[in-house]
């Protein structure tokens, strides 16, 4: 997989009898100051998300609850990711087309993101995508 566009994240986890605890820290897991966070659930079944990328926005993306397939996409390759474990993410680079497939009814995506929101860094035409990322 090519790291400019995306890289897993292997977190810290720690774990006694009483359960166990992940921490994402800026600097070491998340490469960027968050200035945004949300996270999608409670998704139909079949209700595909995503379908964009962004021009310079960056993204860690996990799953804190059940999974998901992540179709990431840099114009050249394109590779899915299984997002199932709390203790796993993935970094989102610039220009990487992503869909969200195949939720568990229990999913929690979570994605801290490098900006607040901006429309105008959106891309939501895959050819658009594929011209702007070929240039």
């Amino acid at each position: 997989m090519d790291a400019t566009f995306a890289k897993p994240v292997t977190l810290k986890k720690i774990t006694d009898p009483r359960g166990s605890l992940v921490a994402l820290e800026q600097g070491r897991d998340i490469p960027f100051a968050v200035k945004r966070c949300y996270y999608i659930y409670n998704v139909k079944e079949d209700a595909p998300r995503g379908f964009h990328a962004h021009k310079t926005l960056e993204q860690i993306l996990l799953c804190v609850a059940g999974g998901c397939d992540l179709l990431l996409d840099n114009g050249k390759t394109k590779t899915t990711i299984r997002l199932d474990d709390p203790a796993t993410a993935v970094y989102v680079g610039p220009m990487t087309w992503r869909e969200m497939h195949n939720f568990t009814p229990d999913c929690v995506l979570l994605a801290l993101v490098s900006d607040v929101y901006d429309e105008g860094d959106y891309i939501r035409d895959y050819d658009d995508f594929k011209k702007q990322a070929a240039s």
